[in-house]
């Protein structure tokens, strides 16, 4: 990062804090040496953290170019998408049967959002923001629903792109299946709408990093790189947040409509593994899978950027605190340590499986301290009740410590 304050210390704080996005943006582009994936992620780069597209207060409006693959023999070419369909079928569930009727008070400290430790006090305390019990409870708050805010946001993204998806995909039994996540993410969407607009009361537009993931993924027109982005990125590492929140959380309705979900959200990123496994270690160029080994590596960076929760920081600390003051706030806050944590431990083995961390890549992934979750379990050996019980399991043991 450049030494911005002697550049910017006579500006205004607003002028200085987003010239200093500015230049993290710049640095997270020059990172990308792949003129291909540059060329990938660029413009969504530059719609979404240069001019924030996402943040302007209109509907966006993305291109997309992509093939629709028809095959009028309607063969049964895929057992095991076959088997995720079934399985889709009877996992079906009507989010108005969530119990709605109870009443959630995010200032409650008996029934609280997300435990007090789940960010760092010291940190702020030593930049001299000390906080009383009341306004622990907003910050809390606020974290919530910016992460709920996000997963809302990701979902919508996921709902759109599983329609292209299901479009493009050029198994004819992972159409049926397509059309079952198409369901999944409509009723995501409605949820998270709902919770956050009925019991949070608030709702903060989507960060730029996923700003940029999504536009990416629904512009690029081959239907591989979609499955990819979405299937293995953006809901891999959702899957891992998703689990984490369900695990901390005391708030009874939350945790019940996160159940529902992680169930959806384990078939989903099966589906990807089971498309992509055998497309990417067989039917692709070396060029073309060097390719996108460095795309899920850029985009990684990007996810891993994503839970700096900026738009918290512009509603309640700035003028108080100095960017990077936040940057490390939030980087020593051990629930958002351990957030970042669970959802690379349910990337990294995905892209493992499906044959995208080669020797060449790895090196990469060691750089940036991702490769101690190489080892983990893939999407297709594990089952969201096999997930649900391990979370449960954790979380006694988080009860108990």
């Amino acid at each position: 990062m450049l030494d911005l304050q002697s550049l910017t210390s006579k500006l205004p704080t607003r002028v200085k804090n987003q010239l200093e996005s500015y230049f993290e943006a710049l640095e997270i582009l020059t990172e990308v040496k792949d003129p291909k994936v540059l060329s990938a992620l660029g413009p969504s780069g530059v719609r979404g953290m240069i001019l924030q597209r996402g943040k302007q207060g209109v509907p966006t409006k993305i291109h997309s170019g992509h093939y629709a693959f028809f095959d009028w023999s309607y063969p049964h070419d895929n057992a095991e998408m076959a088997d995720l369909y079934r399985r889709a079928k009877k996992g079906q569930w009507d989010g108005e049967d969530l119990p709605w009727n109870i009443s959630v008070d995010p200032y409650d400290p008996n029934v609280p959002l997300l435990p007090e430790k789940f960010v760092d006090l010291d940190v702020l305390a030593k930049f001299g923001v000390r906080l009383d019990d009341k306004t622990k409870l907003v910050l809390s708050h606020s974290m919530t629903s910016w992460m709920l805010s996000q997963f809302l946001h990701g979902e919508q993204g996921a709902l759109f792109a599983a329609a292209q998806v299901t479009e493009s995909v050029q198994f004819f039994d992972g159409k049926f299946y397509g059309a079952t996540q198409v369901m999944d993410e409509g009723r995501h969407v409605e949820v998270f709408r709902r919770y956050l607009e009925t019991k949070l009361e608030k709702l903060y537009q989507i960060n730029d990093n996923l700003f940029v993931i999504i536009d990416s993924l629904m512009s690029d027109s081959r239907w591989d790189m979609k499955f990819l982005g979405m299937q293995i990125m953006v809901e891999g590492l959702a899957l891992g947040a998703f689990g984490l929140m369900y695990k901390m959380t005391k708030e009874p309705l939350l945790k019940a409509l996160l159940k529902n979900v992680i169930q959806d959200e384990a078939r989903h990123v099966h589906y990807g593994v089971c498309a992509l496994r055998e497309h990417f270690n067989k039917h692709i160029t070396e060029a073309e899978r060097r390719e996108r080994e460095d795309w899920a590596f850029e985009v990684a960076l990007l996810m891993r950027n994503r839970f700096m929760a900026y738009e918290v920081f512009e509603e309640h600390y700035e003028g108080i605190l100095t960017r990077a003051q936040w940057r490390e706030f939030v980087l020593a806050s051990p629930g958002l340590q351990e957030f970042r944590k669970t959802m690379f431990s349910r990337l990294v083995p995905n892209l493992r499986e499906i044959g995208l961390m080669s020797p060449r890549i790895l090196q990469h992934y060691e750089r940036v301290g991702l490769m101690q979750y190489f080892g983990g379990v893939a999407a297709d050996k594990l089952s969201g009740d096999q997930m649900i019980h391990e979370l449960d399991r954790e979380a006694d043991a988080l009860a108990a410590a």
